[in-house]
């Protein structure tokens, strides 16, 4: 097949795509002006005394979708395809999410800042495909996953709700039309303002225990305000620290969470995350089809954040080594890579590794956190627990 070379993003695309793709640079920058307008509607409405049904209302009539490039059939099913070609080679075993939309960061829109909204956007695409009781209550009912304005509207709404106080005042209860990163907190919030039950798991050193939302033990609702503090890495993980030299043992877990000390190197700290996810995606839900190595979970996709980015985990593959230990890979879409050339190196079966899988030894953040949504809707007395963050904590 002919290729050629993008002129704006210096992409090799297929030639017979050329012309499309080229013209979805100036497409791309003409929708976000207009989708920036209806938003401007909105945030008048919203600055007017309406009630907060009226505003809602308003939001839901005006929104619009938000703009990815679709893919024929689905990443998940190109990956899965790849996977079960793998597996004839290495006897892997995959565990997948089901359907999963890729949303890429614009140069022009969200570039440097708008990873978090991106893997809202991804884990909003699954959970309209798969749950019928979140398609309900997502975005107003509307069934289609919206622009980021839209969603920075949807953010102040639920903080204006009383979800997520603290990161409220962080954010002083403002996000619309501005570049701030936002991280997992501002995920579950948002999930949670519409009855979703969004939870945060934190993996860090136990030196930094007593900064996150909550720890093993400790008082549900635990105001965040009363705990230590420590110089933080910015907005996207306010309770989570860069560490400034200090020196800590390593520490080996197992996959409950139980950790003692050692001297292991940080590849084994890691492991309990991969452990976690693992557990995750293969505790219960999983669909197999004859002899398949590649298993779908109806487990939602895991928002993933480290300091200064955000990912979203799709699945995990394992694999048994001729020493008997077993390898692990996530598998994760980055919102920094283009979806054109996911969907180019899935379609011809090369690269497409080092786009997605992440070995546990590229886990080299001292720490993480893990978003994930559970079944259900959340009752009214429940949806009050919901509005403030807690967090189960895991040692690395």
């Amino acid at each position: 097949m002919e290729s050629s070379v993008c002129p704006f993003c210096h992409l090799t695309i297929p030639f017979s795509e050329l012309q499309w793709h080229a013209n979805s640079h100036f497409e791309d920058e003409d929708k976000e002006a207009k989708v920036l307008d209806l938003a401007n509607q909105v945030r008048i409405a919203s600055s007017s005394c309406l009630t907060n049904v009226d505003r809602i209302s308003s939001l839901i009539g005006l929104q619009t979708r938000g703009n990815f490039y679709h893919v024929n059939g689905g990443l998940i099913s190109l990956l899965r395809n790849c996977l079960e070609l793998e597996a004839r080679h290495n006897s892997s075993v995959t565990i997948l999410s089901g359907y999963v939309d890729h949303f890429h960061s614009l140069p022009s829109v969200d570039v440097g800042w708008g990873c978090g909204w991106r893997n809202i956007q991804m884990l909003s695409s699954h959970l309209l495909a798969h749950r019928q009781e979140a398609r309900k209550v997502l975005f107003g009912g509307s069934g289609f996953v919206p622009d980021i304005v839209f969603l920075q509207c949807w953010l102040e709404i639920a903080w204006e709700r009383g979800f997520d106080p603290p990161g409220a005042q962080h954010f002083n209860c403002k996000v619309y039309g501005t570049g701030h990163k936002i991280g997992t907190t501002e995920c579950a919030s948002l999930f949670r303002s519409f009855g979703l039950r969004a939870r945060v798991v934190d993996f860090g050193p136990k030196e930094s225990e007593q900064l996150y939302l909550s720890v093993p033990g400790s008082t549900l609702g635990q105001p965040v305000t009363q705990r230590n503090v420590i110089q933080v890495s910015g907005p996207m993980d306010r309770y989570v620290y860069r560490q400034q030299g200090l020196k800590r043992g390593r520490h080996s877990c197992d996959s409950s969470g139980k950790c003692s000390n050692n001297s292991k190197g940080k590849s084994e700290g890691a492991q309990v995350l991969v452990d976690w996810v693992w557990n995750y995606f293969s505790d219960k839900g999983l669909t197999v089809s004859g002899n398949s190595r590649v298993i779908v979970s109806d487990r939602a996709p895991l928002y993933f954040q480290h300091d200064g980015h955000s990912r979203t985990i799709i699945g995990i593959q394992v694999k048994n080594q001729q020493n008997g230990m077993r390898q692990f890979n996530l598998l994760i879409l980055d919102p920094s890579e283009r979806t054109i050339a996911l969907e180019s190196s899935l379609k011809t079966n090369v690269g497409w590794q080092k786009l997605i899988k992440r070995g546990v030894h590229t886990l080299k953040e001292p720490q993480y956190q893990l978003c994930y949504i559970d079944p259900g809707i959340a009752s009214r007395e429940e949806l009050e627990e919901l509005k403030t963050i807690n967090s189960m904590f895991f040692e690395l």
